[in-house]
Parts: structure tokens; C-alpha cells; sequence
């Protein structure tokens, strides 16, 4: 594959359409098509590699990643084991990293995450830098609610972030209604 090209594939979730894309590094990008900040990742992306050719097209990393996102979703997978390559500050990193770590069927908060980071006063901080992860379900910021324990605003939306709770956790997050799409 050329340098800085991103091949890039959809994986249609039950929650939204989700942009593959990887290079010879693995996989740099699985986010929301529909989210607000899709642009800003998009963006951001393209500063770190350089202003990368973005195609459409079949990588096999994608592959790997449609597969495991499939059987999450199939109930089959509750780690995800993919070459995820973080494009952002030295910070985001970090909270990506304590954020990957969130176990399957378990909820954090901000301040939590802020916490494991050895930086209990920096929860909206750390909020700000799980709102831009670009790693939708992969890296599972869905998992993580307020400090009350409610459902905070989710890139997705609030339907899927819903939805992937209630597919984790059905007797904490039941669901009342059809998902809408």
C-alpha cells in the first residue's frame, strides 16, 4: 500500500454505520458516520498522517475489525484484539488507553477515569478527550456515565449508547423501544 493512504470500509452496526479505515500500521480509525464530531476526527486524522488518500476499499485489518465487531454485536466477543493505532495528543492517548481498559458489562465515570489517571481534578479534561475517541465500541466510551450515574452524551448518540449498554448490561439497561435509525 502507497504511504499515507487509509483504506476505508462501513460496517453496518445495529446502532449506525461505522467507518473502517486502516493503514500498514492497523487500524486508525472506527468511528460513528453520523456523529457531530466525525469531521473534527476526520480532521485530526488527516493532521497526524499527513494529509492521507483516504479509498475505499477491502484492507485486511478492516476485515479483522468488521469481524470482531460482528461478533460483538452476535454476543460471541467481550475484548476486542486489533492493531488500534491512537492519532491525537499525548493526553488523549492516555485516557484512550485507561478507557480501552473499561471491562465489558461495567460503567465509569469521568471523574473515575480522571482518577486512574492520577488526576482527580481533571474529569471534565478527561471528558473532553474521551469525547474525541475515535474508536467507536472498540475503545468503549459508551461505558462511561456521569457521576450520578446517568447516561451522558455519546457521539453516537444517545439511542446507541443506550443500545450498547443494554447489550452488555440487558437487567441495568433495559430497552423500552426500537432503536431509531
Amino acid at each position: 500500500m502507497a504511504a499515507g493512504v487509509v483504506v476505508t470500509e462501513t460496517f453496518a452496526s445495529p446502532c449506525g454505520d461505522i467507518l473502517l479505515g486502516s493503514n500498514d500500521a492497523g487500524l486508525v480509525i472506527a468511528d460513528w458516520t453520523h456523529g457531530h464530531h466525525y469531521g473534527d476526527v476526520m480532521k485530526r486524522l488527516s493532521r497526524y498522517l499527513k494529509n492521507p488518500e483516504f479509498v475505499p476499499g477491502h484492507h485486511p485489518v478492516n476485515e479483522r475489525a468488521a469481524e470482531e465487531l460482528a461478533e460483538y454485536f452476535d454476543g460471541k466477543r467481550k475484548v476486542f484484539d486489533l492493531p488500534v493505532i491512537y492519532y491525537g495528543t499525548e493526553f488523549q492517548k492516555k485516557v484512550w488507553r485507561v478507557l480501552e481498559a473499561v471491562p465489558y458489562a461495567t460503567t465509569t465515570t469521568y471523574r473515575e477515569l480522571a482518577m486512574r489517571l492520577g488526576i482527580p481534578q481533571s474529569a471534565r479534561a478527561v471528558g473532553a478527550a474521551v469525547g474525541l475517541n475515535p474508536f467507536a465500541v472498540i475503545v468503549p466510551c459508551h461505558r462511561v456515565l456521569g457521576t450520578d450515574g446517568s447516561l451522558t452524551g455519546y457521539d453516537g448518540g444517545f439511542a446507541a449508547k443506550k443500545f450498547l449498554l443494554a447489550h452488555e448490561m440487558p437487567e441495568r439497561f433495559p430497552l423500552e423501544e426500537e432503536l431509531p435509525l
